[in-house]
């Protein structure tokens, strides 16, 4: 079940044994992707995953090295399920399309809260069944885009006239031109239209 403001959220626990551990976004999206594609069960009544650093750990409070084996946090999180023509993914972090940080069209999806050194959408939660999305009028001169890009290091960059942030259980891109869509930090494919679903508890992490 999905969170609700002010319901207590994770709990502390130790990591069991036998426990996967991906050591970044990439990797837990890459176990993520190989087991849907296998067709097995990875919600929250099946394999659970943990994750030794990225951004979804550092949204959990966690991603720092050498926590496993060892006192942990343990929650259930959503995925995102990306779609673009007839391809199929997941990400469980964010996931970013552009040709320029610089220039032209932005769009950043976020699960996690954080983007690298980047607090990209302060009010994120992984388990609030919501994408937070915040595009890039194509008009933002590169000034602006620096400015912006310097306050969103302690996540001020928001409320802005050029920064669109909505927050959903889905959301539907369309770009004037292709843009180069990057899950989870791995550049995915090329596309005009990307179609992206919140999975509501869909996995059980520890970080």
């Amino acid at each position: 079940m999905t969170i609700r403001k002010g319901e207590q959220w994770g709990e502390t626990v130790e990591s069991p044994s036998d426990l996967h551990v991906a050591p970044d976004d990439a990797a837990a999206r890459e176990w993520v992707v190989r087991h849907r594609n296998a067709a097995h069960d990875v919600g929250q009544h099946g394999t659970q995953l943990g994750l030794g650093e990225g951004d979804l750990a550092r949204t959990m409070g966690g991603g720092r090295p050498g926590r496993f084996p060892g006192t942990v946090t343990r929650a259930c999180v959503d995925l995102l399920r990306v779609t673009a023509g007839d391809d199929t993914t997941w990400a469980v972090a964010h996931v970013v399309a552009r040709r320029s940080w610089w220039t032209g069209e932005v769009l950043l999806a976020m699960n996690a809260q954080f983007l690298g050194p980047y607090d990209v959408a302060p009010r994120s939660h992984p388990n609030d069944g919501r994408v937070d999305v915040v595009r890039v009028d194509s008009a933002m001169s590169w000034r602006a885009r620096a400015h912006a890009r310097s306050r969103a290091r302690t996540g001020s960059h928001l409320p802005h006239p050029q920064l669109h942030a909505t927050s959903g259980p889905t959301h539907r891109a369309e770009f004037s031109r292709p843009l180069v869509v990057w899950v989870d930090g791995v550049r995915w494919r090329t596309a005009s239209t990307i179609d992206i679903t919140v999975e509501p508890d869909a996995l059980f992490v520890y970080a």
